[in-house]
């Protein structure tokens, strides 16, 4: 759905326990409720449960769960790029975006593997997708090429993101299985059928890290060796 909530529908009112609701609010209360309980967490009964309001009163401010996801999704995004000042390398910016991303994943993994294939459609997603777009149009590229190639950029930054996400909302012993894998499996296997992999059997461990800066790095490297001006950027894109 793209269309908002009419202002006039959004006016704050206190709930039962005087706390008054606001969007930001209700986007804090289902970001923790989604880091303690998981995707089920995400409905108008719960969270009008942990605000203590009429589930009903929710609807003031967003249409329906998905709404709210959204919402949440562009939290995210915002809690990610806040602060974030590209300086004149371009190749450095898109660097720190990244990480800066990737980072927002981390902070809240379970919500970000509900939502890092979303849309927000919001400001803080409009005005990253701006800046991204701007670096690379401050490389040189020209305007469909600089956003083919944010897309590519972004795409894979926001895919490993959401990988390294997933993993870390995975249960501590699954994930410590997962790891222990590459060890007690993969090492184990006949020479005879899988030599690449006794070929680097020594270094079988590293399977269990996260790809994210290598990914990144290779992707960043690539963008670089195809700028028409590689140098430090002249225009800036809009901040976040």
């Amino acid at each position: 759905m793209t269309t908002r909530v009419p202002q006039e529908r959004r006016r704050r009112r206190p709930t039962r326990s005087g706390v008054v609701l606001s969007e930001a609010l209700i986007v804090e209360t289902a970001l923790r409720l989604i880091g303690e309980h998981g995707q089920e967490a995400l409905s108008v009964r719960r969270l009008g449960a942990a605000l203590d309001c009429d589930p009903s009163a929710l609807y003031r401010y967003f249409r329906n769960t998905d709404d709210l996801l959204l919402a949440i999704a562009d939290r995210i995004i915002g809690d990610a790029m806040e602060g974030f000042a590209p300086g004149p390398d371009w190749v450095a910016a898109l660097r720190e975006m990244a990480l800066r991303v990737r980072a927002g994943y981390l902070a809240h993994p379970r919500a970000a593997t509900m939502a890092s294939y979303r849309v927000t459609r919001r400001a803080n997603e409009i005005r990253a997708v701006d800046t991204g777009v701007g670096l690379l149009l401050s490389a040189g590229f020209e305007p469909v090429r600089a956003l083919r190639l944010y897309l590519a950029f972004i795409d894979t930054v926001l895919g490993h993101a959401a990988m390294d996400a997933a993993a870390l909302a995975l249960p501590a012993q699954q994930r410590e299985s997962d790891r222990e894998a590459w060890t007690e499996v993969y090492r184990s296997v006949s020479p005879e059928t899988y030599p690449a992999l006794t070929a680097v059997h020594d270094e079988l461990h590293a399977m269990g890290d996260s790809s994210f800066e290598d990914a990144v790095e290779l992707l960043l490297a690539a963008l670089a060796a195809r700028a028409p001006a590689p140098g430090p950027r002249t225009a800036g894109p809009s901040g976040p």
